[in-house]
């Protein structure tokens, strides 16, 4: 069974509308990487049931995202955060080294700020 790896993503979204086996399954199999038979003995269930039970899921989650589309928001948001933390960077280099503005470098101050509240892009570091 080939991996979607966009199922992780949106298991963080769309999780809890799962049953607790659907969300355990996918869990194992996307972040524990567990096989089909060592989840089905931790779940107590068939290596089928497993299999079953991980498509069912798969299917709800990328219905859920057809209908509201929050992980594609979600993405699009966190690519327009890279891109106007790059624009800053951009922005404050050429003010140290051109123009030497206090407002600019305190406006920086100001984005850096609000990115960090965002979230900005620490996780992408990692």
């Amino acid at each position: 069974m080939a991996k979607d790896m966009r199922v992780a993503l949106l298991l963080d979204f769309y999780g809890e509308l799962l049953t607790d086996k659907q969300r355990e399954s996918l869990e194992y199999y996307y972040n524990d990487d567990l096989s089909l038979g060592e989840i089905g003995a931790n779940l107590g269930i068939s290596r089928q049931g497993v299999r079953d039970n991980i498509k069912r899921a798969e299917g709800i989650l990328f219905e859920m995202e057809q209908k509201l589309g929050l992980a594609a928001k979600f993405t699009r948001i966190r690519e327009g955060l890279h891109i106007i933390r790059e624009s800053v960077d951009i922005i404050d280099e050429k003010n140290i080294k051109v123009y030497r503005s206090k407002d600019i470098n305190e406006s920086i101050k100001v984005i850096l700020a609000e990115l960090e509240k965002l979230g900005d892009l620490n996780e992408d570091k990692e």
